[in-house]
């Protein structure tokens, strides 16, 4: 199976001066590894997921490369167009060239209090556009300290589950076009990270409850995602059950985001 590496810039860079920067360093670094490494774009596939203002030259820099490109976030009130002042739907998205969304990230779960239901529009909607998507999912310090980590987990799942039963035309779309991310809370930019055991208990636990919504999900990509870098990734990536990274921090520099995929490339042969 090929290894995910995706990076999540969040909030940044701050201008588009500093994206292309940001992106002259990774293409280049991304060249140098792919011609020292002949297999890495069989083993490993890097997305990247900007601010929706620099989407369209992100995108269209990665155009001819082996990268796609990822919004951060969809709305949930239309797939096309409306009056929604400062949302994107995954129309406009598509649009812009990204291929996937990533949806329900903590910080838009704590932030904007994405529920249940609007996260179940927003599945829906990127799926009606042809977007992958990336689902989020993880507890918080307070719950995990209270041995609560599958419970919660499985809550969040149940939005796949209720989308496969509410639409189940979807479930072909699904089985391309769905990973999950696993990202603890209490892990995001704290410099905490879970031990491998805890992530590869956890991510079994994922792959069979997903599963169990339907057969076609049994080989579902699950990605780990909480402080990962340069220094930890081979630990994570030597677990049959971590199929990669959402990289937070470390993918703002192109040194680090790359020493993670190439972990994750170095392990899946």
């Amino acid at each position: 199976m090929q290894a995910w590496i995706i990076g999540n810039w969040k909030q940044n860079p701050a201008t588009i001066h500093d994206v292309n920067a940001l992106l002259d360093d990774l293409l280049t670094t991304m060249n140098a590894t792919e011609q020292a490494n002949t297999a890495f774009t069989a083993r490993c596939q890097l997305m990247l997921a900007p601010s929706f203002i620099h989407l369209t030259t992100v995108s269209a820099r990665l155009k001819g490369t082996s990268a796609l490109c990822a919004a951060q976030d969809i709305s949930a009130h239309s797939a096309t167009v409306g009056a929604y002042t400062g949302d994107c739907s995954a129309q406009q998205i598509a649009d812009a060239g990204a291929t996937w969304t990533i949806l329900g990230h903590s910080e838009r779960r704590q932030y904007h209090q994405e529920s249940h239901d609007k996260l179940l529009q927003k599945v829906t909607h990127a799926l009606t556009q042809d977007l992958g998507v990336v689902f989020c999912i993880g507890e918080t310090q307070a719950q995990y300290d209270a041995q609560q980590t599958l419970e919660v987990i499985d809550s969040q799942l149940s939005v796949i589950r209720d989308l496969l039963a509410q639409q189940p035309k979807l479930i072909d779309s699904l089985s391309t076009r769905l990973i999950i991310a696993y990202e603890p809370v209490w892990a995001i930019g704290t410099g905490k990270v879970p031990t491998v055991a805890e992530v590869s208990a956890t991510h079994q636990h994922i792959k069979q409850s997903v599963a169990g919504f339907a057969k076609s999900l049994s080989a579902i990509t699950v990605l780990y995602g909480g402080s990962v870098n340069a220094d930890n990734a081979d630990s994570f990536a030597a677990d049959s059950m971590i199929d990669g990274a959402l990289v937070g921090g470390a993918s703002l520099k192109a040194e680090s985001f790359l020493a993670i995929a190439n972990a994750f490339s170095r392990a899946n042969t």
